[in-house]
């Protein structure tokens, strides 16, 4: 069985920052999608978490993340949020020009059962303590996943930040 990835859209955040990044009209031809960020916000913190919505509902979002700074780890989550808190993105007290990556797996995204997710998540921050993420979340929904929007949980994204949005087929 073959998987290919191809490219649905892509979003480079301009001069002057983002509130959020958005991906809109996704087409339901896909088995999975995949969602690459690699962000940086403009507020007063080393990092912060991410908000993922999808179709614009504020219901639903339930998720398990564990987490670490490089000297410790715990876990958290919650059930039947209003998003999917899960992720980071660097902020303005991070060493300057660092970005977070984060992956997020959408499983199944189109159709007719609930939707699950996974986020692998690091924040640089040229440092010695780094930040780790690994969630799984679900968003009780069987509508298909048609937008996709990401907050920071703090300020705006800044200039430069990105985001792909890619396809998967397994045929």
């Amino acid at each position: 069985m073959a998987t290919t990835y191809t490219l649905i859209s892509s979003v480079t955040v301009g001069s002057g920052g983002a509130a959020t990044i958005a991906f809109t009209s996704i087409p339901a031809t896909y088995t999975d999608l995949q969602v690459l960020v690699s962000t940086r916000a403009d507020n007063a913190s080393i990092i912060n978490n991410m908000r993922w919505t999808f179709n614009s509902s504020s219901s639903g979002y339930s998720y398990k993340e564990l987490y670490g700074d490089g000297t410790s780890a715990a876990s958290g989550g919650a059930s039947s949020t209003t998003y999917a808190q899960i992720g980071y993105s660097t902020g303005d007290t991070a060493t300057a020009n660092t970005f977070a990556n984060t992956s997020c797996y959408i499983t199944n995204y189109a159709g007719s059962n609930n939707k699950s997710f996974n986020v692998d998540s690091v924040a640089e921050t040229n440092a010695t303590g780094q930040y780790m993420d690994l969630g799984a979340g679900l968003w009780a929904n069987s509508a298909a996943i048609t937008t996709v929007t990401i907050t920071p949980s703090a300020g705006n994204f800044k200039q430069y930040s990105t985001a792909y949005l890619y396809g998967i087929s397994n045929a």
